[in-house]
């Protein structure tokens, strides 16, 4: 499928976890004009404790690199676990532009922000080395869910399951009093006098309005495996590459005229 962007955030290279084959699977399904990578591409955080590097992890490497240098615009927006990379805003390696945030003009005259958003995490921004500690857990969580995917497949349990993105809801709702990521990006942008955002960070992909405002968040590459996708209308959809059998689109959400928001899911490849 031909698509004007796709935006890709928290791959998490370099780690156990990364789900490099489905977004290798995703990535030859999809052409694009412009590739936003949104943040924690790379997992330098993880990699300071261990390296775990497979060959579908080098060939995304390859791919994104091969797309750039065929003329695709490909842009890095550094997270906090790639986070060096911010010291070369404004710079280019191998075709890829490094930019610490971006506004992106969509076809419809749409104007989103680009970060990655952990700046507006309280616990990323002002506790580290609790954010650390999360870290840890939260790559536990899915290494643990990996063996339960396999004992869910030997009793032929249908669906999918995580427990990393069950335990980590469940610790979101409860502090989501003192820790409203979401909200604060959404006042950020009103402020700012933009159409909407696009993000990462938090794992937890999103498509919706609110109060006039577009909140988009890419998810990840570690557990849900979502992008989004930009067609030539300016039109937003969340792609879910997890599902193993297509099912009907979600309502659209059409918070702003001539402007309709959907998702799909994406068949894996058997």
């Amino acid at each position: 499928m031909k698509v004007r962007s796709i935006f890709i955030s928290d791959v998490h290279l370099g780690t156990r976890g990364c789900q490099a084959d489905r977004l290798l699977d995703f990535l030859r399904d999809y052409e694009s004009e412009n590739l936003f990578l949104v943040g924690d591409i790379i997992d330098f955080w993880s990699m300071n404790r261990s390296i775990h590097w497979t060959q579908a992890q080098n060939t995304v490497v390859q791919k994104i690199l091969r797309r750039a240098r065929h003329g695709e615009q490909v842009m890095l927006i550094p997270g906090n676990h790639d986070e060096a990379m911010r010291e070369y805003d404004g710079l280019s390696f191998g075709d890829i532009v490094v930019k610490r945030e971006h506004v992106h003009i969509a076809a419809d005259g749409r104007r989103y922000l680009l970060l990655h958003g952990d700046e507006y995490d309280q616990v990323t921004r002002y506790h580290r080395w609790l954010a650390v500690v999360g870290d840890i857990g939260y790559n536990l969580l899915v290494r643990l869910n990996a063996t339960l995917s396999r004992l869910r497949r030997l009793l032929r349990r249908p669906g999918y399951w995580s427990l990393a993105g069950y335990a980590k809801n469940r610790v979101k709702r409860a502090v989501s009093f003192v820790f409203d990521f979401e909200d604060s990006l959404i006042r950020a942008v009103r402020e700012r006098g933009l159409d909407g955002v696009i993000c990462g960070h938090i794992h937890s992909a999103a498509i919706r309005a609110v109060d006039g405002v577009v909140y988009v968040n890419c998810g990840d590459w570690v557990d849900s495996c979502t992008a989004i996708v930009e067609h030539h209308d300016g039109r937003l959809e969340l792609v879910r590459a997890w599902q193993p059998i297509a099912v009907p689109s979600a309502p659209t959400i059409d918070p702003l005229p001539d402007m309709a928001l959907g998702c799909k899911e994406l068949a894996t490849k058997s």
